[in-house]
């Protein structure tokens, strides 16, 4: 009997190897969410950042000023500014997981009707059925991010937000290539890039619907319980008025870039269109980069430091852009899209500290308020570029980063929350979502 028992029991993995067998499937499992979403998130930044890139098509064919130029970047970004905090608030409170194929589809319709829009007004709607799409898809993604991220928040984030930045960076590329040459009806094309975002999304919402804490959530009657704030109430809307600030100065600064960097190089250095294409592609690329890099970093040394090098740190580059030939031109952009670029993981990240269990809301006013902010600014760029001109307008863009001073308002939060060198990966669990 006991020569039975000690032949078989190695054939029995114990409970020690199931766990870790068990873990590793995990691991495994919502690092292929992780991917899933930088890629979704990747197709469907790539589809938006067309509305900007076709602006030198849509300013010739109907014969547009940049202030109407300003007004379709408001109206895309206005229906994801107004929409995105309440989506957060509401999903905060009860989950949506099929909402993440929704939301694509509600871009692929508005692609198609810019594809086929007529009129200027048909224009408006066609971006702000964009904006729509993208102001359910990113509160709702960013919380599935951090639910897969395993406790390394920052570089979740920075995964995610890589997709979206390439997306951005891609997007102006494919638009030279194709829509320059074949006009506005072939943005249709991109129709199919949402097609696979729309199949994609449907697995990771139904991940999304099996997940532990969404089960525990349905199972409760009574409201969940939302963790306590490290900090008091009014530190915390104090913060987080900092921290839309900051954003403001960030996506100004390089939602105007996007939108008028190609009038500019054209303008100032009567470079072709793809020409101009192309470097905006380079300035996106480095947004990209910086993007993925600031998440990772913020693990490591701080959510602050990052916040602080980023928005300050470009300052003094943005200064010398308006004034720089067009070699430098090409070298300062890459450097401010990378250095600016870095804070926006850690600021997601820092803010989702501020505020435990409203992930929604945070993603929300984060991905919204400051877009639509970025939005604001562009539109009334627009203005200063018509009645100035657009190099005088690009020097005034260049002291935007100047606000980064106001970093050092930013509560030392980490210390209050993080108790050694893993303590990123503290927050784990249904809880932290």
């Amino acid at each position: 009997m006991s020569e039975n028992t000690t032949v078989s029991m190695p054939l029995v993995p114990g409970p020690g190897v199931l766990s870790a067998q068990a873990a590793a499937s995990e691991a495994s499992t919502t690092f292929a969410i992780l991917i899933s979403l930088s890629l979704c998130h990747f197709l469907n930044d790539m589809n938006q950042s067309l509305v900007p890139a076709i602006y030198p098509i849509l300013k010739e064919s109907y014969h547009l000023d940049f202030g109407q130029i300003g007004l379709i970047t408001l109206a895309f970004q206005m229906t994801a500014s107004l929409l995105q905090p309440v989506v957060g608030m509401v999903t905060d409170k009860r989950p949506m997981p099929f909402s993440l194929p929704i939301a694509m589809a509600c871009s692929l319709a508005g692609l198609l009707m810019l594809s086929v829009a007529s009129s200027y007004p048909m224009i408006l709607v066609a971006a702000a059925m964009v904006g729509l799409g993208s102001s359910v898809f990113h509160p709702e993604s960013s919380r599935v991010a951090r639910m897969a991220s395993g406790g390394r928040y920052g570089f979740a984030q920075s995964l995610f937000q890589l997709g979206g930045s390439t997306g951005s960076a891609i997007g102006p590329l494919l638009a030279a290539f194709i829509v320059v040459p074949r006009g506005q009806g072939s943005i249709a094309w991109f129709s199919v890039a949402a097609l696979l975002a729309i199949v994609v999304l449907s697995n990771v919402s139904l991940w999304y619907s099996r997940h532990p804490a969404i089960l525990v959530r349905r199972g409760r009657r009574a409201p969940a319980v939302i963790p306590a704030s490290p900090l008091p109430r009014g530190k915390v809307i104090g913060a987080l008025a900092v921290i839309l600030v900051l954003l403001f100065s960030k996506n100004v600064y390089t939602s105007s870039l996007s939108s008028y960097y190609t009038f500019y190089l054209i303008q100032k250095f009567q470079l072709s269109v793809p020409h101009a294409q192309y470097m905006l592609f380079a300035f996106l690329g480095a947004v990209a980069a910086g993007t993925f890099a600031g998440g990772p970093i913020g693990d490591r040394v701080g959510r602050k430091p990052v916040i602080w090098f980023s928005i300050l740190g470009a300052f003094p580059f943005a200064l010398m852009l308006p004034y720089a030939n067009l070699m430098w031109t090409g070298i300062l952009s890459v450097v401010i899209g990378l250095i600016l670029a870095s804070a926006f993981s850690a600021i997601i990240v820092y803010a989702q500290e501020l505020l435990p269990g409203r992930i929604g809301l945070v993603a929300g006013m984060m991905f919204g308020f400051s877009f639509g902010l970025g939005g604001l600014g562009a539109a009334a760029l627009g203005r200063i570029a018509d009645v100035t001109g657009i190099e005088p307008g690009a020097r005034v863009c260049s002291f935007l980063p100047l606000i980064g001073l106001l970093t050092a308002l930013l509560p030392d939060i980490e210390q209050r929350t993080q108790a050694g060198p893993g303590a990123a990966r503290t927050r784990k669990g249904p809880a932290a979502l």
